[in-house]
């Protein structure tokens, strides 16, 4: 198997986390569920620094984000499938 460009942590999750080092727009990325070992593509909508989300589908304005199988804020925009994740478009629901 290729090296993944975004790791994802199970097949409920609606983010994944870009694994590698400047990952352009347009890139076909590869992505790794690690939970049961699948995979699938990806196409990135921007650039997306290593370490920060992606959007695995489309979210709208509003909708939980889920990462780790698990609630970790709201969009506060709607994100289209591919898109960079970040304080721009997500929020936490603590505050």
């Amino acid at each position: 198997m290729s090296i993944p460009h975004c790791l994802v942590h199970g097949p409920k999750d609606t983010v994944g986390v870009v694994v590698v080092e400047g990952l352009e727009a347009g890139t076909d990325m590869l992505c790794l569920i690690t939970e049961n070992d699948t995979t699938f593509r990806l196409k990135a909508d921007s650039a997306i620094p290593i370490g920060h989300k992606v959007a695995l589908r489309d979210i709208k304005s509003g909708e939980t984000i889920v990462k780790y199988g698990e609630d970790i804020g709201r969009a506060v925009a709607d994100i289209r499938k591919g898109e960079h994740l970040h304080v721009h478009n997500v929020k936490t629901k603590r505050w």
